[in-house]
Parts: structure tokens; sequence; C-alpha cells
């Protein structure tokens, strides 16, 4: 949420050499839905499909909607289930709250603190970047991405029916999208990996760009 294709520009820089990488856009619609038929719309035939957090909540609607597009999965830091009642109260607030907080507040108030692990040494520097990717896109944006969020349905049954080669990772820091939810994830998908990054929150690849790098190339290359 509230991010742009700078949340990858490492893992993208690493795997340009042999792959064609492509960003999706999810930022211009306000259902889940109609982000991954979105997303779809510009990637080709078949595909490999990462997602982080929100990306990873429509990674998942596309394999509910097209599951025979997708080669393989990577899930980062996403959580499977619906918002609970408290999650859509909490949302519903920040809507209420952006006009007269500033999208710029919000994001510092409610956001920011919950992204990385206390310890790691570049936690102002990344911070930084995640407030001013969030400013780029703006209130609009931040409006669309809350209700698709908020509305968006579980997916507990889609990830029964994954076939494909798929990698669950996480943080071991992670407060938004823990790893219990993780293990959960991996064991509903058949043949899943879970990989768990110490040292690690909700932001792995801006924080652990090496040890994500890493772990995609065993993903898209292993047999």
């Amino acid at each position: 949420m509230m991010c742009d294709e700078r949340l990858w520009s490492q893992q993208v820089a690493a795997l340009a050499a042999d792959c064609r990488v492509h960003c999706g856009d999810i930022t211009q619609d306000n259902s889940i839905a109609a982000i991954a038929e979105r997303v779809l719309d510009a990637a080709p035939p078949r595909f490999a499909l990462a997602g982080l957090s929100m990306g990873g909540i429509v990674a998942m609607e596309i394999m509910r909607s097209a599951p025979e597009r997708v080669e393989r999965l990577a899930l980062l830091d996403t959580n499977f289930r619906a918002d609970n009642p408290e999650r859509k109260v909490q949302r519903n607030r920040q809507l209420t709250e952006l006009g007269a907080l500033g999208l710029e507040q919000l994001m510092r108030d409610e956001l920011l603190p919950a992204y990385l692990a206390h310890e790691h040494p570049d936690t102002q520097q990344i911070l930084d970047e995640v407030l001013d990717m969030g400013l780029r896109l703006g209130d609009e944006v931040f409006v669309r991405q809350s209700i698709a969020l908020r509305d968006r349905l579980d997916s507990s049954s889609v990830l029964a029916g994954i076939d494909c080669p798929t990698l669950v990772l996480c943080g071991e820091q992670d407060r938004l999208c823990s790893v219990e939810l993780h293990r959960e994830m991996a064991e509903k998908i058949s043949g899943s990996s879970l990989q768990v990054i110490p040292h690690c929150g909700h932001l792995a690849t801006m924080e652990q760009p090496g040890r994500v790098i890493a772990e995609m190339r065993y993903w898209l290359y292993s047999d």
C-alpha cells in the first residue's frame, strides 16, 4: 500500500539481466478484483508473479481469477484473510481523518511505525523513501487502496487450489503480517516453500534485499 516500483528496485536490477520484469499498477482502482484485472491486462500470457503485502493480496486475486496464466507464485509479507471488523473500523477512521490530518501525518502516525524491524540499521533512510513514495502517489490513491483492502475477499479457498511452484516469504519481525500467518499460508499451498528472514520486518525487499534476491532466484530457476 502506498508504494511504487521502488519497493522492488533492487530485485528488478538483479533479475533484469535474465528476466523481463514488469511492475503491475495497483494504484488506479478501488477493488482488488479490478486491480487484478488491470495487472492481468498488462501481463504476458504466462508469467511468474510476485507480490508483497497489498501486492500479495492482488496476486492471490489473480490466482482466483486466472491461475492458468501463472507459472510461479511468490507471496511476501502478506495476508490471505479479509479485513476483520476492527481493521475495517480503523480504515474508515483513516479515510475520515485524511482531510484533517493530511497524508503525510497519517502515514507518519499510522503506517510507517509498523513497517520495519526496530534493529534495522537503515530504518530512517528506508522510512523516508517509503514516505516519499506515498506522498508521490497522493490522497486519491490512499483512498482507492484503503477501500480495496477494506472490502477484499478472504482468499483461504484460493490457496488450497494453487499448484504452481510457490514461495511464501516474510520477515521474522513483521508486525503487520505475522510469521504464524505465513506458516498457515504455506500449509494451505501444497508443496510451497516457507522462508522466514531474520532481522527483517514487513518490507523485506527493502530491508533485506540480498536475501530476497537469493530466494527469488531459487524460486525462479529451481525445478
